[in-house]
């Protein structure tokens, strides 16, 4: 741990690795708050999420990255261009990888080789999902990883329950390089709550939905109004690319767009520290995809 006698420390920390590996759940414990949608699905993040950790002299700018895989779409592409960009311009790497099958899984391949040929340094591999293996396989699998000789470190760690965090977190603190801060101590993220909020009602369209209507979909929030007794209301759309889409979403009787509504809800009012009244409102927008203006609210490029 840092001291607060030594210098101050700040440096930019990438978090990349193959879809559903783990990564918005790694930042958003380390960080003790939800920045990022969190799905079983693969493919959650969109967007380029920053989150700030500053403890003692240190201060860890985390960057959640989508996940890398073989683009098809253009929303894809944009996507896996930010990852691997991200990548490249941080201090330090994080690969995240999910251990539990008990070897290298084919989706990390690619990555790993990428590191490999293009000889990135300063990379650290996390070996993710600890608790889903055999620790008889985890060994090997570690082993196989350090005869590689691409990483600076290799980590166990089960993100979803903290384990090997604090150890991940101190490790860090100490290996970024020494400088001033770039955010303020209280400083959680450059992300707008609108931004945060819509990703979490985002993040409800992945639990409660079915397996392809959530990636043909996204929200916007439409406006944040604070009343004087210190609630807040925020007004969101939900984006689908048909009208065939919108029973779906609805469910009979409107009780799906209520179920998702609740639950957005609840984690709105967590994040703004106060009680939210979420209105969502569905709208048929065939080629959302093609908006500039979303990917530029997600930071990624539209001409990718």
């Amino acid at each position: 741990m840092i001291d607060n006698s030594s210098p101050k420390r700040c440096g930019f920390v990438a978090i990349v690795g193959a879809p559903n590996a783990g990564k918005s759940t790694l930042m958003n414990h380390l960080l003790g708050i939800k920045l990022a949608a969190v799905s079983a699905k693969a493919q959650t993040t969109r967007s380029r999420i920053r989150g700030v950790l500053t403890e003692g002299q240190g201060q860890i700018i985390f960057v959640d990255t989508p996940g890398i895989f073989k683009p098809e779409k253009k929303l894809d592409r944009a996507m896996v261009r930010a990852a691997w960009h991200e990548e490249q311009d941080a201090d330090i790497r994080l690969l995240i990888m999910d251990a539990s099958r008990g070897k290298i899984d084919p989706h990390t391949l690619p990555i790993i080789e990428t590191i490999k040929e293009q000889k990135i340094d300063k990379t650290w591999l996390l070996l993710n999902k600890i608790d889903k293996v055999d620790r008889q396989k985890l060994l090997p699998l570690a082993q196989e990883c350090q005869d590689l000789g691409i990483f600076e470190n290799i980590m166990m760690i089960a993100a979803k329950h903290d384990d090997g965090l604090e150890d991940l977190k101190n490790k860090l603190l100490t290996a970024i390089p020494e400088g001033e801060w770039h955010y303020p101590e209280d400083h959680l993220t450059d992300l707008s709550e609108r931004l945060i909020a819509a990703e979490l009602t985002r993040e409800q369209l992945y639990h409660q939905l079915g397996a392809e209507l959530p990636y043909a979909s996204t929200v916007v929030t439409d406006s944040w109004e604070v009343f004087r007794n210190g609630s807040v209301k925020v007004s969101q759309t939900i984006l689908i690319e048909r009208e065939s889409q919108k029973p779906i979403v609805l469910g009979k009787g409107g009780q799906k767009i209520r179920d998702i509504r609740e639950a957005a809800q609840t984690e709105i009012a967590e994040l703004a520290g106060c009680p939210v009244h979420l209105f969502l409102y569905v709208k048929v927008a065939e080629r959302w995809k093609d908006d500039p203006e979303h990917y530029e609210n997600w930071g990624l490029e539209y001409k990718a």
